[in-house]
């Protein structure tokens, strides 16, 4: 354990023995509000999103235990949440989601002053307008939503969304199995926002979105890549990274970005209401946030990092490569996902039809 580590959790430890007799001298009603500091950190991740070499490297430096749990979309994220929360003290939140779960109340606010290398994070990249006061979430990687396509077995030139529509990529096309960036993608395809609303604007993504599902080999959030990297499939809708991936086992795999706009898309670290382990969580929190840590998650999973002295320290090829860094050009036409507030469920209602 390295000696600034070491102080950390002494001062984590003396804070919660603190607190536990401020609230004792209380009568006992009041709660710990620095938490548990037993040595263990329950994570919940996006699945293949972090090296297991990082999780074993943290433990071995502080000496806390990783139970690192996965998803595979928000929704089964937040579903969890609401039914146990209090079993995870770090999760890793999209966008649009940091926005759902502030409004309900489900965050607790990060004491940014326990997470020194917050001061790594690149200004596009904090201040974001689902958090613009940086209250709840931390940044961990960034990245679009746009088209993977297999250039072995796609001759033609692809530009827009609508591409994908073409009947000849039948029974060889891969999408995100997410509701919200498909019929975003379907949205933009249309002309419209990804984040629409209006009840006939999406009843007509579904009429569009129902023509492309008998075409959809595979709904793959976890590792769309597989299927790109084997030659199985011609097109799709997928996580840049995924894309970066794939190119690096297939070279005929290239992302390419639609004329209407990719869809863009942050991650961020966050600690949910009742956590057990806060402070551990903020020491998690602050090691993701060292330039090297930075640099071992970017290259094994080549998405975009927020961290500036990560970015420094990335191979010039990663650095340079607009599927994980996308072009200032491409992300001035991108759009972010945002709360669409109660039209969530028709957006659940599409998708269910969609999908049966």
């Amino acid at each position: 354990m390295t000696r600034k580590y070491r102080w950390y959790l002494a001062l984590a430890l003396t804070i919660a023995l603190v607190a536990g007799a401020v609230a004792g001298c209380g009568g006992g009603s009041g709660s710990n509000q620095s938490g548990s500091q037993e040595a263990v950190l329950n994570v919940f991740n996006w699945s293949e999103y972090l090296p297991q070499e990082v999780i074993d490297a943290f433990t071995e430096e502080t000496g806390i235990k990783v139970n690192y749990s996965t998803y595979s979309s928000q929704e089964e994220m937040v579903a969890k949440l609401e039914v146990g929360g209090s079993q995870y003290d770090l999760i890793v939140a999209s966008d649009y989601m940091v926005e759902v779960l502030a409004k309900r109340g489900m965050l607790n606010e990060v004491d940014l002053s326990k997470v020194p290398n917050y001061k790594n994070m690149t200004p596009e990249c904090i201040g974001q307008p689902y958090d613009p006061e940086d209250k709840y979430t931390v940044p961990y990687m960034w990245g679009t939503v746009a088209i993977a396509v297999n250039t072995d077995k796609v001759e033609k030139e692809i530009t827009s969304w609508n591409d994908v529509w073409d009947p000849a990529f039948a029974n060889q096309i891969v999408v995100l199995d997410d509701s919200r960036y498909i019929i975003g993608a379907t949205l933009k395809s249309l002309g419209y926002s990804c984040n629409e609303t209006d009840p006939a604007r999406l009843d007509e993504a579904k009429t569009k979105l129902k023509e492309l599902t008998p075409r959809i080999k595979a709904f793959d959030s976890d590792s769309p890549k597989t299927l790109f990297a084997s030659n199985e499939v011609a097109i799709g809708i997928i996580w840049n990274g995924e894309a970066a991936i794939a190119g690096q086992e297939n070279p005929a795999v290239k992302l390419i970005y639609p004329k209407e706009g990719a869809i863009r898309w942050q991650d961020n670290m966050a600690i949910p209401k009742g956590a057990k382990h806060p402070n551990n969580a903020l020491l998690f929190m602050d090691y993701v946030c060292r330039a090297d840590v930075g640099k071992q998650i970017a290259e094994s999973f080549p998405y975009a990092s927020p961290n500036a002295e990560t970015i420094k320290l990335l191979p010039e090829e990663l650095r340079n490569d607009p599927a994980s860094y996308a072009p200032a050009d491409v992300l001035a036409l991108a759009e972010y996902l945002s709360d669409v507030g109660e039209a969530t469920i028709a957006f659940d209602q599409i998708w269910s039809e969609v999908k049966s």
